[in-house]
């Protein structure tokens, strides 16, 4: 199990734009993906659970993964969200 935090760095946070691309990232991994704010853990490939977070920027957030690709999907996703999503 690979488990690493980040700071959400783009101002509105993960709202439908930002969490849709989260959601397509990792997709592309075979692990089983969460995401964690505050003790709340939802699958990381569910938009619904992605939303209901309400993870705005300024937020740490946990990215944790538990498979063969565990290392690389966590790697990924924190890039995805330190570039603040391009916009």
């Amino acid at each position: 199990m690979c488990v690493k935090e980040v700071m959400v760095q783009n101002q509105v946070g993960l709202h439908a734009r930002p969490a849709t691309f989260f959601i397509q990232k990792a997709n592309e991994f075979k692990s089983s993906i969460w995401v964690e704010k505050e003790e709340r853990r939802v699958n990381a490939k569910s938009l619904l659970g992605v939303l209901s977070l309400g993870i705005v920027g300024g937020t740490t957030i946990k990215i944790i993964a538990d498979g063969t690709d565990e290392q690389e999907a966590v790697e990924s996703l924190i890039e995805l969200v330190q570039s603040g999503f391009a916009e």
